[in-house]
């Protein structure tokens, strides 16, 4: 180094400028739990509902933080000598998926308030699901593999202590060791993967990954492939995509059901994230590698998925959940479609699986707000024991109804049409045929489970002869006062369900625009 260059040097920042606006929304879940968990040390056991309320205020204020974030051109720790290569960069990706995050993780809070006064500890239950919700929050910014994986492990390691948090409750317990072999399993593969491709590229950053994979030398190009590959499994595992699927439905009954409605939107949001950034950002050159994989892994996911839900006997005990849990693997092979034609296509604009993501984010959430809301006095949660609710419960049963129809694709749920019609058409787009097609089928035969389970909800209850109101009357079960904030719960995705099917250009706007 000569003495003309040094002065150079030595004026090179060496601390890093925290851009904390750009974090605030992660960042204010976080500073939430700790000191949830803190305070609930000092708070006495009749004043525990308060930790769940500022739990939720605490989520409002974080998306709230989203408003000026809107214009998406901030980053944060930047390299000094490179500052346009960051570890977290607040994008129009990144703001939508929190927004999703936090937007589902407030919904699960609403329901889970009346769980935590009698079933669960509610100290470490709000502090778990705060940090998962900011890990989660944190993943759709990360712009380096480091950052992804700290971020992925951050909204994974607490779920796994939420699904097992009823304590003596075997099932609970089973259901969290199965979710933590699973995802132990699929991490370690993960790891392995990131290494191969940190050995190869020589950098974690997604940006400089994508540039070094297009020139990797002839005798790492094999090692090349096996860290795409290896790196995909990872994430393949928190869409319960197929065959890291086995976990879902023994977990979400084991699980509370609050918890339950957070891993199917929130766990699932968090893996096609990430599947997202490392296929689309840093993994493009590798296309002929991943695209294949993906198109497969969204071919047998929906068709596993749906022909299983198919299969649930309305009259077992815990069939509602099943059926929720094996639905979710379907719509997850739908939302792993637009990742697979962005392969073919080279267009990153894959916003069908985030307007999809998010209309299906609402309306899962809806339809487990009521499931929670049933199982206030039907514990068995069987679909049988919708039957008749529209005669107890009016306004609930046709909320249920219209979540389901939107799950399934039909008026009046024209959101879950309009969502479907956007990943076929990213399908067709790209020359994928033979998966439109298989879509097409699958869309078919979920139409019979979610009709199923909608027709039972206005079949007069067992017991009642038709056209005999008084027989009815007598055969509906006690009626008891619903909790206000579950009510909330499924009158605000309801709103928002509605919302989206009068306008649905709210979400499938994001399919024709570049979201980084």
């Amino acid at each position: 180094m000569t003495l003309a260059a040094a002065p150079q040097v030595l004026a090179a920042p060496v601390v890093q400028s925290v851009d904390w606006l750009a974090i605030a929304p992660p960042a204010i879940a976080a500073v939430a739990a700790l000191l949830i968990l803190v305070a609930d040390l000092f708070v006495a056991e009749r004043k525990k509902a308060f930790l769940g309320y500022a739990a939720i205020a605490s989520l409002v204020v974080a998306v709230v933080s989203l408003l000026p974030l809107r214009k998406a051109d901030r980053s944060t720790f930047c390299l000094t000598t490179a500052p346009d290569v960051c570890s977290y960069t607040a994008d129009r990706f990144t703001l939508v998926i929190q927004f999703l995050v936090l937007g589902g993780a407030l919904v699960t809070a609403l329901i889970s308030v009346t769980e935590t006064r009698k079933r669960l500890p509610a100290g470490e239950y709000w502090f778990l699901l705060l940090s998962s919700a900011a890990g989660a929050a944190l993943l759709p910014g990360a712009r380096d593999l480091a950052t992804l994986v700290v971020a992925l492990e951050v909204a994974s390691l607490p779920a796994f202590a939420l699904v097992g948090l009823r304590r003596g409750d075997r099932m609970s317990s089973e259901a969290a060791l199965k979710f933590f072999l699973s995802s132990v399993t699929a991490t370690a593969v993960m790891l392995l993967g990131v290494s191969f491709v940190y050995a190869t590229t020589g950098s974690l950053h997604l940006t400089r990954i994508a540039s070094r994979m297009d020139d990797v030398p002839g005798q790492l190009d094999t090692l090349a492939q096996a860290g795409v590959a290896l790196t995909l499994v990872g994430f393949a595992f928190k869409t319960a995509a197929v065959p890291f699927h086995f976990w879902v439905p023994d977990t979400y009954v084991g699980a509370p059901l609050p918890v339950a409605a957070y891993l199917s939107v929130i766990g699932k949001a968090v893996g096609f994230s990430g599947l997202i950034l490392v296929t689309v950002i840093a993994f493009p050159s590798h296309a002929d590698v991943w695209g294949p994989a993906v198109a497969v892994l969204a071919a047998l996911t929906m068709t596993a998925g749906n022909v299983a839900a198919v299969r649930q006997s309305p009259t077992r005990a815990n069939s509602a959940v099943r059926l929720l849990a094996w639905s979710s693997v379907g719509q997850a092979g739908y939302i792993l479609v637009p990742i697979a034609a962005a392969a073919w296509s080279g267009d990153v604009r894959i916003g069908s699986t985030v307007a999809y993501a998010l209309m299906y984010a609402v309306v899962n959430l809806g339809a487990f707000a009521v499931v929670a809301l049933v199982a206030r006095t039907k514990p068995l949660n069987r679909i049988a024991d919708y039957r008749g609710l529209y005669a107890t419960r009016p306004v609930t049963a046709l909320a249920l109804a219209f979540f389901l129809l939107c799950l399934a694709g039909l008026p009046p749920g024209v959101i879950g049409l309009f969502a479907k019609v956007t990943v076929f058409s990213a399908a067709v787009d790209a020359g994928l045929g033979w998966l439109a097609v298989v879509m097409a089928v699958n869309v078919v035969i979920a139409l019979y489970y979610y009709l199923q389970w909608t027709a039972q909800l206005f079949r007069a209850p067992e017991g009642a002869a038709e056209g005999a109101p008084e027989a009815l009357e007598g055969a509906a079960p006690a009626r008891r006062r619903a909790p206000a904030l579950v009510t909330a719960a499924i009158a605000l995705t309801a709103t928002a369900g509605v919302l989206l099917s009068g306008w649905p250009q709210l979400v499938l706007r994001f399919a024709a625009v570049d979201l980084f």
